[in-house]
């Protein structure tokens, strides 16, 4: 069979090797002139018009930042998500929502491994999923971090499928917000009726997505939950109680021991650029939460400490909403001072303004010298002060992606 990888992102060496040994002839297409770590001797087929080229294949694997827009070819677009649910013969519990997907998916494993199961997380936070197929057994969980890119096209939900908060994101690949939510939704759409949904019933889009479900809902954000569970966890943050929750009621079906739902939440210490504390200078805490990249995101983090604080805040420009954010801001009398850099920071500051943030209060930087941007925010920083990293924005117009932002973060923060 003739396979065609449109895009060749991060699942694309995975994608590439699973058709390969299946026996198929693999072409990468991509709308770009070049493509890195192409496999030696794989046909290519590269430039604006890729994709246009395509209806010689048999089978065209879609990569999850492809919009199925830009591939008209009715029957035979397919995706590495989609295989994995028609191939895997193991329960999957499915994660999705705008923030804390990777935190609620690694505390759903760490409660189900602190009860002894066999658990693969797989998705946006773990392994591929493909890599991860063949060892996979019948009795074993698949826990799933699913973005909105996985779930665009997919033809099967999970059996738990659990819906944190949506807020608008990536507007910059979807055609608008409400192509962003449909996406979201397929996965509730395909469960049965044994199944079970998960979700914020505090967020409107959550619960429209729950409406949706033909599986159980039961709505996660539950005060007798979270003050029984909250006090076991280690990582900072009313959001992460929140989080909590969602893992406890996601794992019902598998775990009601309440030593063991406690035991698995205790021992997970945060992932890494999660508002995570670096070190102490002056007087001055300083915390990584390079991860946030949408203003909710932002928010959850300047929540999480009751002391005088300053936020750096801006970046890849996605077309997000920063009112809210601002909003906050301005409502927050604990929020010393927003800095604001990187393509984002002209809206950013609009935003502050037009919520009625004192002019004093945030600072717009026109740099993109990173520890430039670090040794000004630490000499706006007071003793007893939290500095946040967390921008509410993607990565790319300054650094290769998130991991390299917090990494440097932590180097600059390290010389300080």
């Amino acid at each position: 069979m003739k396979v065609a990888l449109a895009g060749f992102g991060q699942e694309g060496r995975t994608s590439y090797d699973y058709w390969t040994a299946k026996g198929d002839t693999v072409t990468i297409a991509d709308e770009r002139e070049s493509v890195d770590d192409v496999p030696p001797g794989a046909p290519t087929i590269l430039g604006a018009n890729a994709f246009s080229r395509l209806n010689e294949f048999d089978l065209i694997i879609r990569s999850p930042s492809v919009n199925p827009a830009k591939l008209p070819y009715p029957n035979k677009v397919w995706s590495a998500t989609n295989e994995f649910f028609a191939k895997c013969p193991a329960d999957i519990i499915g994660v999705t929502g705008t923030k804390g997907k990777g935190t609620t998916s690694s505390l759903i494993v760490s409660i189900l491994r602190a009860a002894n199961k066999t658990v693969h997380l797989v998705g946006n936070i773990g392994n591929p999923a493909l890599d991860d197929l063949p060892v996979i057994k019948p009795n074993d969980i698949v826990v799933f971090e699913m973005s909105s890119f996985q779930l665009w096209d997919i033809k099967k939900s999970p059996r738990v499928a659990v819906v944190l908060g949506i807020e608008a994101d990536h507007l910059d690949v979807h055609n608008d917000m409400a192509d962003y939510v449909s996406a979201k939704a397929n996965i509730v759409r395909f469960q049965q009726p044994t199944n079970l949904t998960v979700y914020n019933q505090d967020n409107e889009v959550a619960s429209k997505i729950a409406a949706l479900s033909p599986a159980q809902i039961t709505g996660y954000i539950d005060r007798t939950i979270m003050e029984k569970y909250g006090p076991s966890l280690v990582i900072p943050g009313p959001h992460n109680i929140e989080n909590a929750a969602a893992a406890v009621s996601a794992v019902q079906p598998y775990v009601q021991d309440e030593v063991i739902l406690k035991q698995g939440l205790r021992e997970f210490s945060g992932l890494p650029h999660r508002i995570k504390f670096i070190r102490e200078v002056n007087g001055v805490r300083y915390y990584d939460d390079s991860y946030s990249s949408a203003p909710a995101a932002a928010i959850a983090a300047l929540r999480s400490f009751d002391t005088h604080k300053i936020v750096i805040l801006g970046g890849y420009e996605k077309h997000a909403d920063f009112s809210h954010l601002a909003e906050y801001i301005a409502n927050d009398p604990l929020v010393r001072k927003a800095i604001v850099i990187g393509q984002t920071r002209h809206r950013i500051g609009e935003a502050l303004m037009a919520a009625g943030v004192k002019r004093h209060r945030f600072i717009s930087l026109d740099t993109v010298d990173f520890k430039e941007i670090v040794r000004k925010t630490s000499e706006e920083a007071q003793p007893g002060d939290v500095v946040v990293l967390s921008p509410a924005c993607a990565s790319f117009d300054m650094f290769k992606n998130f991991t390299d932002r917090g990494d440097q973060f932590i180097q600059l923060v390290g010389e300080l």
